[in-house]
């Protein structure tokens, strides 16, 4: 009987796989690109298409200011050749004068795509998907979005969630519906009994026991 493949996939808390590719910047080792900083690695479906070239364009007029702000590097891939690659940087810088400076990764032979889970067959079976994959600088993969090819993503939602997992990383806080930079933040719930009275007698702005805000 032959054995069914399964397909997998990294789930959010898992350590990102590592690969070494092809890419518009060079040869690149994941593990070592990703060193010491915040990651966003996200796919799309092709080159040349109209989704694919705002969605890059998106992230290349991000990239030098609040990515680089925010020690974040990106990374994109689809599944296209090298030469695919660099004709389109070339093409959209000709055209709309944005560079695509990130790394852009070549995997024509869809490693990685299947690696990461970027391939859904029902959407398609030679295609990615819109995946971003947002991984902190200890390599733990901290969120996964999926979209299907024919919608983009909302770049500011991309931007917001990146810095809503700095912020609860930092002060060991959790974030509430909607929030946004400056908004108050939740402190975790009371463990203890003393903790909860030490919760009930403090200046946070209480909810009840188990909801209070704080700002940071």
């Amino acid at each position: 009987m032959e054995e069914a493949t399964v397909n997998t996939m990294p789930r959010i808390g898992d350590k990102a796989p590592d690969f070494e590719a092809n890419t518009t910047t060079g040869p690149l080792k994941f593990s070592e690109y990703s060193k010491g900083s915040w990651v966003i690695l996200f796919s799309h479906p092709a080159d040349f298409t109209p989704v694919c070239t705002t969605e890059l364009s998106g992230f290349a007029q991000e990239q030098d200011s609040f990515f680089a702000q925010h020690n974040t590097k990106l990374i994109g891939l689809s599944i296209d050749s090298i030469h695919s690659h660099i004709a389109w940087v070339q093409n959209v810088r000709e055209k709309t004068g944005v560079y695509f400076k990130f790394p852009i990764i070549a995997d024509i032979d869809m490693k990685v795509a299947k690696l990461y889970g970027m391939l859904q067959p029902g959407e398609s079976e030679t295609a990615a998907v819109r995946a971003v994959f947002v991984i902190d600088p200890e390599g733990i993969i901290r969120l996964i979005m999926y979209y299907p090819l024919n919608v983009g993503r909302n770049m500011e939602e991309i931007k917001r969630v990146l810095v809503a997992l700095q912020t609860a990383s930092e002060n060991q806080v959790a974030l509430p519906l909607n929030w946004q930079p400056g908004d108050k933040v939740i402190v975790p719930p009371p463990k203890n009994l003393a903790a909860l009275d030490e919760r009930v007698n403090s200046d946070l702005e209480m909810v009840d026991f188990y909801l209070a805000k704080k700002n940071l």
